[in-house]
């Protein structure tokens, strides 16, 4: 069996979330579990941290692999969606799994995967797994799917886990409400098992809390949590609670100075240049701390070099990425109303003056569209678009749906046509944005700059 007839399969016969939407989704861990039995409880060989939340976690999971990577250690790396290769979900220090280790294990499982049933989530879960453990890696860094309770990575014992924090997005299973929804994040928290939350509000503060509770975690705010996190001698305190005492803790990270203090002495500029990636860096940081208990080459030499160099070391793309300079073209993977508030005060500040923003924007049909539109700035002009999902929502829906909320533009079809004609307009001077979900970003790279003089990397 080729590649390309194993992607073809996995796809047409457990059609995936990203393609079909709630068809889709398959809550539960029993699917999971008995892949698991079947290869070997593979999850149960390697080390690994767990990283749910609504936003951020691929940019906090990438951040914490590449830190990792560049502490010396072999790094697997497992998330979702991708934006143009399928084998971006499964990496290894930075690389993709090879494509023969996709035909390979699709043609001997094929018999078993048409017997179980298995959603496309929990077959590349199982894929992921097995192949870390064949792999031998050091560690893994493990991005949820959707949720965190009943998600199919939940079946790991991670050294930390990490929630980066809670919106309202995929309410229809997640819950109405953001306490709601933290439930179902907080549901990745383990017995003794620390964890580092990266957002504090007043609706979800006291459901970790609890939870955290239930797991014998003990809290941590603020300075105490930085005295948990300090060296002495260059090396991590081995009085830290955490990893190195018999009970976690619950680690508040907007509410840890630390990374602020450290990067206003000589931390170098991290690769992901968005402003909302402070957060991200600040989360993953504190993590990173926690775990130093149990990796000794994780210095802060190490931290700085991975947050420098992370797109580098780990393959990220799209995350406030520069795809030219003239014009001056970005794309985001930002898709929901909390995700899309993050970069919008950066649009307007990049448009300002004689230089006209311009967007090339869709959306797909289980998104707050209206909330999203409220927050988009009003001064651009807009080409929208709609990816090649079942899920996406018609170009000229999204145009005349923006009139109502006063954007100016026009339906351009497919994600090409409407890039295309963002770049025949665009002037030296201009802005030019692509954004709106992560397939209009997938496209974007892959078709409309695939080989396009103003590509830049």
């Amino acid at each position: 069996m080729t590649y390309e007839e194993s992607i073809d399969y996995l796809y047409n016969s457990r059609p995936p979330f990203h393609v079909v939407g709630a068809k889709a989704y398959k809550p539960g861990l029993e699917n999971v579990q008995t892949l698991m039995a079947h290869f070997g409880e593979p999850h149960q060989s390697f080390r690994c941290v767990h990283v749910a939340g609504t936003n951020g976690k691929g940019s906090t999971s990438h951040l914490i692999a590449a830190a990792l990577q560049a502490a010396g250690l072999k790094v697997g790396l497992y998330t979702s969606p991708h934006l143009v290769d399928f084998r971006e979900r499964i990496r290894i220090n930075g690389k993709m799994i090879e494509k023969d280790e996709v035909s390979n294990f699709v043609e001997k499982e094929k018999a078993y995967l048409d017997a179980v049933q298995p959603s496309f989530f929990e077959t590349i879960t199982a894929l992921a797994f097995q192949y870390f453990a064949k792999e031998k890696v050091d560690i893994a860094v493990v991005e949820t799917g959707l949720g965190g309770r009943l998600d199919a990575t939940n079946i790991v014992a991670p050294l930390v886990s990490v929630i980066t924090n809670i919106g309202l997005d995929h309410t229809e299973f997640l819950g109405s409400t953001l306490s709601a929804i933290a439930a179902e994040k907080a549901g990745i928290m383990k017995p003794g098992v620390p964890c580092v939350i990266g957002e504090t509000q007043a609706e979800t503060e006291q459901v970790f809390l609890n939870k955290a509770a239930d797991c014998g975690l003990l809290q941590s705010h603020g300075k105490a949590a930085e005295c948990g996190l300090q060296q002495t001698d260059g090396q991590p305190n081995s009085k830290a609670p955490g990893l190195m005492g018999e009970l976690g803790l619950i680690w508040f990270a907007d509410q840890c100075s630390y990374l602020r203090s450290v990067r206003r002495k000589n931390v170098p500029q991290c690769e992901l240049s968005g402003a909302y990636q402070e957060k991200n860096m600040q989360t993953a940081y504190v993590a990173l701390r926690v775990l130093r208990s149990v990796f000794p080459t994780l210095t802060e030499k190490a931290i700085a070099e991975g947050f420098a160099h992370v797109c580098t070391l780990t393959g990220l793309r799209g995350r406030w990425e520069v795809l030219s300079q003239t014009p001056l073209t970005i794309c985001d993977t930002g898709h929901n109303s909390h995700g899309i508030r993050t970069y919008v005060e950066q649009l307007k500040e990049l448009s300002k003056g004689d230089r006209h923003l311009r967007i090339v924007f869709g959306m797909v049909s289980d998104k707050d569209v209206d909330t999203v539109m409220e927050l988009l700035p009003r001064s651009a002009y807009y080409y929208w678009c709609e990816a090649q999902t079942k899920r996406a929502i018609p170009a000229d829906e999204m145009c005349r749906k923006g009139l109502t909320h006063g954007l100016i533009g026009m339906a351009y079809g497919p994600v090409e046509v409407a890039v295309h004609a963002a770049q025949k307009d665009a002037g030296p001077e201009d802005v030019l944005f692509i954004g709106g979900s992560n397939y209009v970003v997938g496209e974007a790279i892959k078709e409309s700059f695939a080989n396009h003089p103003l590509i830049t990397r």
